[in-house]
């Protein structure tokens, strides 16, 4: 039975002492939500907005939703604690959440509600649907032939010093809903099992980052900057990798996109990859 909200709960900012018990919290709770990203939900602790509802010593409640890029704010995390209801929580938190964001200019609030719950809880707080999130699955049948690539453009690996230029195409290749910042992309090649670039005439035009899971690769994230598509880079950058995954004998390569993204859809179609049904739900929520 869920207890009632007691009046001395307000939302306070989460301070660094509120790692070990934030942590128990995520841990412990059901009603966790964590945004599918290359940063934990701790990680954003000393970035705004990240609220939490203290009493007794005891974390009930935590919202963090800091922007990265500085435009959009995505949920990052909203956890409560079993004596305390998820739509009471948020009831609390929410408001000083909106006028954190509203100070820092920000224009969209976005999250992909894994629970109903979840879901519930945002449509009702005026949240829209925009979009779904489906999965594709490719498995390995034979040695794809990479397509030529234009003349003075080369495919290699990933390296450090080329995230400021990597973060560079992402933010041209991509409505701002969806770029990373250079620290969301330095992240993102931290945690890769594969990570490729297309160089030529001295700059960076597109590039793939991959991480690993059990059964193969998941591609994260594929980019070329718009004034190189139709080129065949990102089809390039696909073959690479998919001869990859059949050099290390793995059987799975899968990857996420909109459901509204026709090019990147025809692109997985071409290349073999099949929807495999799972979808989710991207909601927003627009700051005046």
């Amino acid at each position: 039975m869920v207890m009632a909200v007691p009046a001395v709960l307000s939302p306070r900012v989460a301070i660094e002492e509120d790692r070990s018990r934030l942590a128990n919290l995520l841990h412990f709770e059901t009603h966790v939500h964590r945004h599918l990203d290359w940063r934990r939900p701790l990680d954003w602790l000393g970035r705004s907005p990240y609220l939490v509802l203290e009493a007794g010593g005891r974390i009930n409640a935590a919202l963090a939703c800091p922007p990265d890029p500085p435009e959009v704010a995505w949920i990052r995390l909203f956890a409560t604690a079993a004596r305390i209801g998820p739509a009471d929580a948020w009831s609390l938190l929410w408001p000083q959440t909106v006028e954190d964001l509203q100070a820092q200019a920000v224009h969209y609030v976005a999250a992909i509600p894994l629970r109903e719950w979840f879901r519930t809880i945002l449509i009702s707080a005026d949240f829209s649907h925009a979009h779904n999130v489906v999965v594709l699955d490719w498995r390995p049948d034979q040695e794809p032939t990479p397509p030529a690539l234009p003349s003075g453009h080369v495919l290699r690996s990933m390296k450090v010093e080329d995230i400021p230029r990597i973060a560079a195409v992402d933010r041209a290749a991509f409505a701002p809903l969806w770029q990373n910042s250079p620290q969301a992309v330095g992240r993102a090649f931290e945690q890769a099992g594969f990570a490729t670039v297309v160089e030529g005439e001295g700059r960076i035009v597109a590039f793939q980052i991959s991480t690993r899971g059990s059964r193969g690769l998941h591609l994260a994230r594929l980019a070329t900057h718009p004034d190189m598509q139709g080129k065949g880079l990102a089809q390039a950058l696909m073959h690479d990798v998919q001869a990859h995954i059949i050099g290390r004998q793995e059987s799975l390569l899968t990857v996420n996109t909109q459901d509204n993204n026709a090019p990147s859809l025809a692109l997985y179609e071409k290349l073999g990859f099949h929807l495999t049904g799972e979808e989710f739900p991207v909601l927003q929520y627009a700051l005046n």
